[in-house]
C-alpha cells in the first residue's frame, strides 16, 4: 500500500464535497482526506496500484491543483 501526499487548493467543506465523487468512485483508491486546518491543505491518497500521477490527474479533473510533497 502506497501513501501519497499532495499540496492542494482544496480548502473547505464544499469543495471536499465536489471531489468527494472523483475519489469515492475510483475502487483503487482505498482511502484519502484532505486537511484543511494545514496551511498546505494535504491531500492524503492510500492506493495499491495508482501513481502518483493518476492521483494528480484526478484532482485536476476535479477542478483542483495537486502538488506531490515528500512525508
Amino acid at each position: 500500500m502506497k501513501n501519497y501526499h499532495f499540496k492542494t487548493n482544496i480548502n473547505c467543506g464544499g469543495y471536499i464535497a465536489v471531489v468527494t465523487p472523483f475519489f469515492d468512485k475510483n475502487p483503487e483508491i482505498k482511502s484519502w482526506k484532505v486537511d484543511i486546518t494545514n496551511p498546505d491543505k494535504i491531500l492524503t491518497v492510500e492506493t495499491e496500484s495508482l501513481s502518483e500521477d493518476a492521483i494528480k490527474s484526478i484532482v485536476i479533473k476535479a477542478g483542483y491543483k495537486a502538488e506531490a510533497v515528500n512525508s
